[in-house]
């Protein structure tokens, strides 16, 4: 495994991680928020044996640049077509893990032909991810969404605290939050460099909007009208959830699965947002079942 970087069009770079045989079939892992290419390590080597794996660190993400910033999904998605169009991979299958799941429905939707298969991973809805506004108690108020970026970012305790967290390098928060809602069916050991790498990240209210203003359903979602692009999804589907995830919903999971009858599920009876590091080798075999038919 071997980290590297590639200058986009637009002048940003994208460092990536890459493992295995280039004349293998191309598998592109995308990460989520308040993440990077290095939390896919864990699966890396395994798929490698059979795949030409690729894990970019997305825009204002890990070691990659962050010179524009990104008004939507779509423009990370946009990034990534670039991305393949320079390491000439006209055609891959991609795993997407939370807002990964995201961008990489709207890659699919935008590009087709560049996908083979989409794995969703405790992916966003295609209804993206709301943020509620809060009572005085700061319990979230499920009847009001907010309205404009300028409020969400002051948001006291989902937004606000996590941007503050980053700015001042805080491990410690940072990590106490991810055992409790993402590592918590098992904490792995290595969650000390996963911390590290997730405070690298220059962008958590950019991208927080962008899931907010993600909707490629029928359906408003709250903040605004769908676009209807689900139906430009051509590629097979495969949906990971896990029943102890506290950040996706199970509601968000059924959207998508509402939206693409035909795509294939597994469900982890105690899997958390994480299954990465909880079930690796669950999450290895079923990418591999799904591809290989």
């Amino acid at each position: 495994m071997s980290k590297k970087s590639q200058v986009l069009q637009s002048g940003e770079t994208l460092a990536y991680l890459e493992a295995g045989d280039p004349n293998q079939p191309a598998l592109i892992l995308v990460h989520g928020n308040m993440s990077s290419s290095f939390h896919f390590t864990p699966i890396m080597d395994d798929l490698a044996k059979t795949y030409h794996v690729i894990a970019p660190d997305l825009r204002g993400f890990g070691d990659s640049t962050y010179h524009i910033p990104l008004e939507s999904l779509h423009d990370l998605a946009d990034d990534l077509e670039q991305f393949c169009q320079l390491l000439g991979i006209e055609h891959a299958s991609f795993a997407g893990w939370s807002t990964g799941g995201g961008v990489i429905m709207s890659l699919a939707a935008r590009y087709p032909a560049r996908v083979d298969h989409l794995i969703l991973i405790e992916s966003a809805s295609i209804m993206g991810y709301p943020i509620f506004q809060k009572d005085d108690q700061f319990q979230p108020i499920l009847t009001k969404m907010y309205q404009d970026k300028a409020a969400m970012a002051a948001d006291p305790v989902q937004v606000a605290p996590a941007v503050k967290a980053m700015q001042e390098k805080n491990h410690a928060y940072l990590k106490s939050v991810w055992e409790a809602a993402i590592y918590n069916v098992h904490v792995p050991d290595a969650i000390d460099a996963y911390i590290a790498e997730s405070l690298k990240q220059v962008n958590l209210v950019d991208i927080d909007w962008a899931l907010m203003t993600f909707n490629m359903s029928d359906t408003h979602n709250g903040v605004v009208p769908g676009d209807g692009t689900y139906k430009d999804v051509k590629a097979p589907i495969l949906n990971i959830w896990g029943q102890k995830d506290y950040v996706i919903p199970e509601v968000m999971f059924q959207q998508n699965v509402a939206a693409f009858p035909d795509a294939e599920s597994l469900i982890l009876e105690n899997g958390s947002h994480s299954p990465i590091t909880d079930e690796p080798d669950t999450v290895v075999n079923a990418i591999h079942a799904f591809i290989q038919g």
